[in-house]
């Protein structure tokens, strides 16, 4: 049996997790704010370094959050409700930013940024299908609750939009402005399931998730520093 000590931390991230979808079907899509898991989420951004699918990424409808997300008990296949929360969360994250990708490599002037964005989908239609398979194994619901919600860190229906639209330094910026959101908000919801997961395969993708996109937006800095920040 588990004891209580080992089960207050995934309590406490699990209603981190509902007030982070409290933008969950609104028209949000700001920066990502420390929404994510008190124990584990600064007020700056992360720093550098440190089956079947789901859903049809490209026809998104509205969901309801089920039990299973709101539960410390866990599957029979050793999944605690800490790791289906988060496989949930980072597959409808995912889906949402790869048409990001999709569509702006051609829109920007820059061959380093082009090349940069390719880097960046590959590395995420590489992850995708690990995560849905891991939730494929997890006893999670075969409809991911997350689907067509506007969450932290996820592109608005507006955005997207306006990806289409976008050339040049502007389609850079609004490349850049996305990017950085989905990376910081991926890297604090991988570090929560790192820490507070249960399932070794699950917290293992989190924590390689973690570095990676971490290391991600160290690379985006580098080539279009944010506002406020100077490259040395």
């Amino acid at each position: 049996m588990r004891s209580r000590r080992h089960r207050t931390p995934t309590l406490i991230l699990l209603l981190a997790v509902l007030v982070a979808l409290a933008g969950c079907g609104g028209g949000g899509g700001g920066p990502p704010a420390t929404e994510v898991s008190p124990p584990t989420v600064g007020t700056g951004p992360p720093g550098a370094g440190s089956g079947a699918p789901v859903t049809g990424s490209r026809s998104p409808a509205a969901g309801t959050v089920p039990t299973d997300t709101v539960t410390a008990s866990e599957a029979p296949s050793g999944f605690g409700a800490t790791d289906r929360a988060w496989l949930q969360l980072t597959i409808a994250m995912d889906e949402r930013i790869i048409p990001v990708f999709d569509q702006l490599p051609e829109r920007v002037d820059d061959p380093r940024l082009r090349a940069l964005i390719r880097r960046f989908e590959a590395s995420h239609h590489d992850t995708l299908p690990r995560l849905r398979a891991l939730y494929g194994q997890s006893g999670g619901p075969a409809r991911n609750p997350h689907e067509g919600h506007d969450m932290p860190g996820m592109a608005t229906p507006a955005q997207l939009a306006a990806a289409r639209r976008a050339t040049g330094r502007a389609a850079a910026e609004l490349f850049a402005e996305l990017v950085r959101a989905h990376l910081d908000q991926s890297v604090r919801l991988a570090r929560a399931e790192r820490e507070h997961g249960v399932e070794p395969a699950t917290r293992a993708v989190a924590a390689e998730i973690e570095r990676t996109r971490a290391d991600q937006r160290a690379q985006l800095d580098r080539l279009l520093p944010a506002a406020g920040t100077t490259t040395g």
